[in-house]
């Protein structure tokens, strides 16, 4: 052993394998030990090839990322690719698993890459607010060209064994057994003549060197949907490097790049939702010890919108998948809907038509619960409506198999009232999709007060085979999300009333780095779903009831808080909705003024923290960071800012919470009144998680 690289000599190949469970992170040991390792064949004259390759599982998942932000201990990663490619022996790696992030740019450095069928690629440190720091920007486009590395670099998605070597990256594909394969490549390689380093090959850059034109209009395609991020641009800047600038030079270059972008506010942000998602899975009562129930079968009760959504999530993840409705009528468009979803995504490219027609395979329909019986799971997605929801229940309740597990899809309602029409709320859960259910990330799992520990396993373990990210949380109205929706949506009439703009609101939240502020939001959503809720709860909203009684529902109708007379994708200000507002505020006897962006944002989202604050209070979420993923998944929140509960602590709890009472005194209204913890984190400088694990102490 060298540090945490193994080291054997078979015949004249060195094979050093990479030794640090469960994902091979090249830790300060691995660095080590593999350059020790090099070091050693390099030395032995019986040794004419080396094969680096992982134990266990994996090649490796990258650098070691709880070192960021620590001192860093030489030698450094790049020390180790450094090592590789000047290496006076060919040097294969041997991929297994996958290679990500420093576990690929270490390959790169190597002379040769062999890698099984399966594995998967890729330089994913764009999503941690990063770019590659250890020469993945200088050597990627040297060995398949600057545009087709902007394509693995910028996005920083996984690429297949079959991508990899049809591009480039890889040069063989294993046959039978990858050691064996790797060594009988390093001994061609040695028996042909040393092969020249990434560093010093040029031939993949002369075309863009001539003309970068095209390099400049593969990169803009490539980040006009950065929203604000800077990581994407900054991949891009990296990457034109290796066309004008000398490789050494490069790669300092790259590395500035890289400490500038560690050290700012969106990779720290990024960082804290790598950790937070993970952390969701944590769940307390749910140990390793509570197995998951087999979903082998699913049901979903209703095929419109949100239900056809939920059975193509579940059959993109491989479950086979009935749908039942109540009548045959609206199956038929409701398959016409999922048909025309799958049709569009072949159209782009996204799948194939082989894909399309097995995942279509996976749907079945039914007019009969009967037909349901034997599934594993039963999701509802039929209108919400308590009443409507319970009589399902209690259908469901007669006919399913014991140990089935039944899911609400409710957005608000108590899921243990729904529980108890039936004879076992154990099984019964609300798993609540985000619109459209089949894009979504979010799945809020509601843990009603009687749900056994092994249905919140499987809904976890669920939403994982289908591509979602779960999250834990409680019984209340609305959950997490919504319930602090309402809290930020609370100001918007009064913001309008008293002299906002539509667009004056939604320019502050784009401007704070969401997609879409609430109105335009509206407008794409139908302004007459709120509506409908609203006089069902004998509820009233001055401005948006006024557009909706003149048939203004949004995009839908080309006309809501704006105008859409050139399509959906070209809002327009109306000087109509500007003259309804203000006519009704002349009737409230609301006095007009001017309301800045910072007002705006303190009447919006502070409110929301606060929120956030009080649900942490109650429990409903486990913890602050699980605030974030529900916001950054399933409500669009700025990625760049880490989530709601992250940013307000960026932010200043004193300053909120100030600011919290300055708006509460001015309006009354109470969703400024500073949530028990918030006051509390502020006033002792703690961190939200710091000021809960201390009321728990105490209690």
């Amino acid at each position: 052993m060298a540090g945490d690289a193994h080291y054997e000599v078979d015949g004249s190949v060195a094979v050093i394998t990479i030794n640090n469970p469960p994902v091979n992170a090249f830790g300060f040991d691995v660095r080590r030990g593999v350059i020790d390792a090099m070091d050693r064949a390099e030395a032995d004259s019986a040794v004419t090839g080396v094969v680096l390759t992982g134990g266990g599982r994996t090649f490796s998942g990258g650098a070691d990322i709880t070192e960021f932000g620590k001192t860093p201990r030489e030698p450094s990663l790049a020390d180790v690719n450094t090592r590789c490619e000047t290496m006076s022996k060919p040097v294969v790696a041997a991929i297994h698993g996958f290679a990500f992030g420093g576990g690929l740019e270490v390959s790169l450095s190597c002379h040769g890459r062999i890698a099984t069928a399966d594995v998967k690629l890729g330089l994913p440190e764009v999503k941690l607010g990063l770019i590659p720091g250890a020469g993945g920007t200088q050597r990627l486009p040297r060995l398949i060209g600057p545009e087709a590395a902007l394509d693995v670099i910028v996005p920083g998605n996984p690429v297949s064994a079959g991508k990899a070597l049809k591009v480039g990256i890889l040069d063989r594909i294993a046959d039978n057994d990858l050691l064996e394969d790797a060594k009988a490549f390093v001994r061609d390689l040695a028996a042909g003549g040393m092969p020249t380093a990434l560093r010093d090959r040029e031939d993949k850059l002369e075309a863009a060197r001539q003309d970068p034109s095209g390099f400049d209009a593969h990169a803009a395609k490539l980040t006009r949907k950065a929203k604000g991020l800077e990581a994407p641009h900054a991949c891009v800047r990296a990457v034109r490097l290796a066309i004008d600038t000398p490789f050494e030079e490069g790669l300092a270059k790259e590395r500035d790049i890289f400490i500038e972008l560690m050290n700012g506010e969106q990779s720290k942000a990024q960082r804290h939702l790598f950790f937070a998602e993970r952390e969701a899975n944590k769940v307390p009562g749910i140990g390793k010890d509570v197995r998951p129930r087999a979903v082998k079968t699913a049901a979903v009760i209703g095929a419109g919108t949100m239900g056809g959504g939920i059975a193509m999530a579940l059959a993109n993840g491989g479950i086979p998948v009935t749908i039942l409705e109540m009548s045959q009528e609206a199956i038929d468009r409701g398959m016409a809907v999922i048909r025309r979803n799958y049709d569009t995504s072949v159209k782009r490219g996204s799948i194939s038509e082989a894909v399309r027609d097995e995942r279509l395979a996976r749907l079945s329909t039914t007019t009969s619960y009967e037909d349901i019986a034997d599934c594993d799971l039963v999701i509802e997605a039929v209108f919400e409506e308590m009443s409507v929801k319970k009589d399902v229940f209690g259908k469901l309740d007669e006919v399913m198999k014991p140990g089935a597990v039944l899911a609400s899809n409710t957005s608000y309602l108590d899921v243990d009232d729904i529980g108890q029409m039936t004879k076992r709320p154990a099984d019964v859960l609300g798993m609540h999709f985000f619109s459209p259910a089949n894009v979504m990330k979010l799945l809020e799992i509601v843990r009603g007060k009687e749900t056994a520990p092994d249905v919140i396993a499987t809904a976890l373990a669920l939403g994982k085979q289908i591509g979602k990210v779960p999250v834990v949380v409680g019984v209340c109205h609305g959950f997490v999300g919504n319930r602090m929706l309402s809290a930020r949506s609370s100001e918007n009439e009064p913001l309008l009333l008293e002299g906002a703009s539509p667009s004056d609101v939604d320019k502050a939240f784009l401007d704070f780095g969401f997609s879409m502020g609430p109105f335009a939001m509206g407008d794409l959503a139908g302004l007459d779903i709120g509506w409908r809720n609203r006089k069902s709860l004998g509820q009233t909203a001055v401005i948006f009831d006024a557009l909706c009684e003149e048939g203004r529902f949004g995009q839908k109708t080309g006309k809501g808080f704006y105008s859409y007379e050139d399509g959906p994708r070209d809002a327009k200000p109306d000087p109509w909705v500007d003259g309804l507002i203000a006519e009704k505020a002349k009737e409230l006897g609301v006095n007009r003024r001017s309301i800045d962006a910072t007002e705006i944002i303190e009447r919006t989202i502070y409110p929301m923290i606060n929120e956030g604050a009080r649900i942490l209070e109650e429990g409903i979420a486990l913890r602050p960071s699980d605030i974030d993923i529900v916001w950054i998944n399933g409500y669009a929140f700025p990625v760049g800012k880490g989530g709601p509960m992250f940013w307000a602590e960026q932010a200043g709890l004193a300053h909120i919470v100030e600011r919290l009472e300055y708006w509460h005194g001015k309006t009354g209204n109470a969703v400024f009144e500073p949530a028990a913890l918030l006051r509390k984190a502020a006033q002792s400088g703690q961190s939200l998680a710091a000021a809960m694990a201390d009321k728990d102490g105490q209690a």
